[in-house]
């Protein structure tokens, strides 16, 4: 609960924390290293080094301010410079100011420990020509100045480990990456397939990676194919059934033409032509279940607006009432012609069972485009959309049954084209028209 707040701003997917996982410890270790690393620099090296040149010059200046004559003092310092190592003129004519370079890190440090021990420093220049340091120090007989290299009060490049620790810190990162990428190469895989199969396109797919991974995948395979046997039983099943119901509905056909009661032949008529369309549906829905349980080509690009137009000339010819909308200017897309004009055909009659008056739209943004369908019918109520979608199921508290009985699968039928296609089927209430608003929503690039 105490780091709820941190998940927004830390990466969601898998290879993201594990870039994450993988990255913290290498630059933790290294700002620990590094931190470590200056620390002892600053504290004792430095220290050291600065020190033992200060004593040397401590020494220096004791011997000049024990001069009795300025020549005298002149002369120790021409003779003990070379044993010291360091260059010195002696009177200088001014102080020098302090200075240090930017990148100079432990140029404080050692300015302070050289005012330590040499009490009457005047002036540190640690900037100065080819490395050169230059001090100003007064003496009871005149200001003298010292210069020497800068490497004799501090390690030379003191950055050069911390370069170092950085780029072999960048390679070993580079070389994990690698390593890393093929590790999760194959869960990407394995989701890429799971999705496509929810979309009802399958793609090819083997098993491979770590343990665990390859454990996963072989359980996705062994999934999809229980719900490939399912869809095929289920299919069979169905047309089966609905084949088997076409023999006594052809023998009921012949023996009404045998009749001589025109009203009861009429009446038996309506009620055989209603069990063919029950029967026709389940074909309908068998053949859906077939295709979207079987993968396909790439559809040739067409254009929505055509199938929509041919979708509603096809409903007036059947005596329906459909006008058409606002329709979006939209580029062609990859469609499967027959089974959006289905859905489509579905919806309207759906609509022309329920309602009096239906429109047809077409809407589009970036990534979808919507057909939708509109009737000034009583609509389906919120609670009640989610099972309209179901197969076989009828809600015969919202609809007018006069109108017409069905089975309950023109709406499975739509979601169930709209699945294969990677997109959706809403319902929802049509603003102006008052009745349902069924919006079949399908993806650019499906």
């Amino acid at each position: 609960m105490f780091f709820q707040w941190l998940k927004k701003y830390l990466p969601h997917s898998l290879y993201g924390r594990a870039a994450l996982i993988l990255l913290v410890p290498i630059v933790s270790l290294q700002l620990v290293v590094s931190a470590v690393f200056i620390q002892r620099h600053f504290n004792n090296i430095t220290e050291q080094m600065t020190g033992q040149t200060a004593r040397e010059l401590a020494y220096l200046v004791d011997a000049v301010n024990a001069a009795r004559t300025p020549q005298e003092a002149r002369r120790i310092v021409t003779s003990l410079t070379p044993a010291l190592l360091v260059e010195a003129r002696f009177p200088a004519p001014a102080p020098v100011s302090d200075r240090m370079r930017w990148d100079d890190f432990t140029g404080s440090r050692v300015v302070r420990s050289l005012r330590e021990a040499l009490p009457g420093l005047a002036g540190a220049d640690l900037a100065g020509p080819d490395g050169q340091v230059v001090l100003s120090i007064q003496t009871s007989h005149g200001l003298l100045e010292v210069s020497f290299p800068r490497n004799r009060l501090s390690a030379r490049n003191p950055h050069q480990l911390l370069v170092t620790m950085v780029l072999f810190g960048l390679l070993i990162t580079l070389v994990a990456y690698f390593f890393l990428r093929n590790q999760l190469r194959p869960i990407k895989r394995l989701g890429q397939a799971a999705e496509a199969f929810g979309h009802g396109e399958i793609l090819p797919y083997s098993v491979s990676g770590s343990t665990e991974v390859r454990a996963a995948g072989q359980a996705f395979l062994d999934m999809r194919a229980r719900i490939e046997r399912q869809i095929e039983a289920r299919t069979l099943m169905l047309s089966g059934i609905s084949h088997d119901l076409r023999t006594p509905l052809t023998r009921f056909k012949l023996g009404l033409t045998l009749l001589d009661d025109d009203d009861a032949r009429a009446a038996l008529e309506r009620d055989v032509a209603e069990m063919e369309a029950l029967v026709a549906a389940f074909l309908d829905f068998a053949s859906s279940e077939a295709q979207a349980g079987a993968a396909a080509p790439l559809p040739a690009p067409t254009d929505p607006a055509a199938i929509l137009r041919k979708a509603a000339e096809n409903a007036r010819r059947t005596g329906q009432d459909v006008i058409l909308g606002d329709i979006a200017a939209t580029q062609p897309v990859s469609l499967d012609v027959l089974p959006i004009s289905r859905a489509l055909d579905n919806l309207l009659l759906n609509a022309a069972r329920y309602a009096g008056r239906a429109r047809l739209s077409l809407e589009a943004d970036a990534a979808h485009i919507r057909f939708v369908v509109e009737d000034d019918g009583p609509g389906i109520a919120e609670a009640d959309r989610e099972q309209a979608l179901k197969p076989f199921s009828r809600l015969d508290q919202a609809r007018n049954q006069d109108r017409g009985a069905g089975v309950g699968l023109g709406l499975a039928i739509a979601a169930d084209i709209a699945r294969a296609h990677g997109g959706v089927l809403r319902l929802g209430r049509s603003p102006d028209l008052g009745g349902l608003r069924a919006e079949l929503e399908i993806p650019r690039q499906a």
